[in-house]
C-alpha cells in the first residue's frame, strides 16, 4: 500500500486517499505531497501537485479556492473549475481581450462582465485609446482575495480608468444609460446552479447587452472548452446563440495547458471584422503598451482557422441558449447543491 495522498477535489475540500495504484504509489517515496483534482467528466480527471492552499471557502454565490501549484503557479478555482493559472493565463486573457479591441477602429470604453481577478482589466488598460473600463463582478470575496494574492494585477486595480462595481452584471448593464465600444464576457463557465449561465442566453444578448453597444461596438465572450471531445458542451451553442442576435460572429480557439484542453472565444458585432493581418500588427505596435506574450496577427488568423470537426459542428448547431434550454459543462454551482 502506498502512503496517503491528500487530494483537493473540485469542491475545494480535501479527502485522504490511499495511494494504491502505480501512479499514486510514485508519491510514496517523496515527502508528503498534496494534489488538486478536478473532475472534467464522469470518467476523466485532471490533477496536479500543490505547494499550498492559499484560500478556500464558499461565498454567497460560488465555491472558491486559490491554490499555489507546483506546475502552474497560483491557480483560481471556482465551483470546482479552473478559471486561470498564473503561468499561462496570458494565453486566455490575450485571446479574450485583444482581438476585439484591435478590430474596433478606436475603442475608448469597455464593460467587463465578471473578470474579478483583474487580468482582463490589465490587458484592456494596455491599449492607449482606452479612457474608461467598468469591471462588474458579482462576488466581492473573489475580487478581494484576487487583489490580495494576484499581485501581477495590482496596477490594474489601482488605475484611475478602472471603475469596479460589485453587482450582478445583468442588472448593472440594464440600468446604465451609457453605451460601450466593447463588452467583454469574462465569466465563469456555465454550470448548473452557478451564477453566470443566464448571461449566455439569447434574451440577455438581444434585450440587454446589444442595446448597450455603441454603433461600432463589439461583444466578446469566453465560450468554454472547444476541443475535439468537448466543443459541444457549450461552445457551439453559445456561437449559434450569438448568430441569432448579431450580423457578424467569429469563433476562435487556442490551447491552454492548465485547462487541459483547447479553449474557445466568440466575438460578435453588426459591423464586419475586416482588419487585414498587416493592419492588425500595425495596431498592436501603435496602440498596445508593452509586449504581448502570445497574440499577434498571424496567431489570431491561426486561432480563427478552425479544424473540420469544429467548423462543421458550428455550422450544424441548432441549439439556442435560453434560461429554459441551457447547456452546462460538467459540475454544479452552489445553488444547485443547496437544493
Amino acid at each position: 500500500m502506498g502512503e496517503a495522498v491528500e487530494v483537493m477535489f473540485g469542491n475545494g475540500f480535501p479527502e485522504i486517499l490511499k495511494a494504491t495504484s502505480p501512479t499514486q504509489t510514485l508519491h510514496s517515496n517523496q515527502q508528503d505531497c498534496h494534489w488538486y483534482e478536478e473532475t472534467i467528466d464522469d470518467d476523466l480527471k485532471w490533477s496536479f501537485a500543490l505547494n499550498s492552499v492559499l484560500h478556500q471557502g464558499t461565498s454567497e454565490y460560488q465555491d472558491i479556492a486559490l491554490l499555489d501549484t507546483k506546475r502552474f503557479g497560483k491557480v483560481l478555482v471556482i465551483d470546482g473549475k479552473m478559471q486561470s493559472a498564473e503561468r499561462d493565463e496570458f494565453i486566455y486573457h490575450e485571446c479574450l481581450i485583444h482581438p476585439a479591441l484591435l478590430f474596433h477602429p478606436n475603442p475608448k470604453t469597455v464593460f467587463i462582465m465578471g473578470g474579478g481577478e483583474g487580468s482582463a482589466a490589465r490587458e484592456i488598460l494596455k491599449h492607449t485609446t482606452i479612457e474608461k473600463v467598468v469591471m462588474c463582478d458579482i462576488d466581492q470575496e473573489v475580487v478581494d482575495f484576487c487583489r490580495r494574492f494576484l499581485t501581477v494585477n495590482s496596477d490594474a486595480f489601482c488605475n484611475k480608468k478602472l471603475e469596479l462595481v460589485i453587482k450582478d452584471a445583468k442588472a448593472e448593464l440594464e440600468k446604465r444609460e451609457e453605451k460601450f465600444d466593447i463588452i467583454v464576457g469574462d465569466l465563469a463557465d456555465p454550470v448548473e446552479g452557478g451564477p453566470c449561465y443566464q448571461l449566455y442566453t439569447k434574451s440577455f444578448y438581444q434585450n440587454i447587452l446589444k442595446p448597450k453597444l455603441s454603433p461600432n461596438g463589439i461583444f466578446v465572450t469566453q465560450a468554454g472548452p472547444a476541443g475535439i471531445f468537448t466543443h459541444k458542451e457549450v461552445f457551439t451553442s453559445i456561437y449559434n446563440t450569438m448568430k441569432q442576435v448579431f450580423k457578424y460572429v467569429k469563433a476562435y480557439t487556442a490551447h491552454v495547458p492548465s485547462f487541459a484542453d483547447t479553449w474557445g472565444w466568440v466575438m460578435a458585432s453588426d459591423h464586419e471584422f475586416d482588419v487585414e493581418v498587416d493592419e492588425m500588427d500595425r495596431r498592436i505596435e501603435e496602440r498596445v503598451n508593452g509586449e504581448l506574450m502570445y497574440l499577434n496577427a498571424p496567431s489570431f488568423v491561426s486561432a480563427a482557422t478552425l479544424n473540420k470537426t469544429i467548423s462543421l459542428a458550428l455550422e450544424k448547431e441548432t441549439e439556442v441558449y435560453s434560461e429554459e434550454n441551457a447547456r452546462f459543462i460538467h459540475g454544479h454551482g452552489v445553488a444547485y447543491r443547496h437544493i
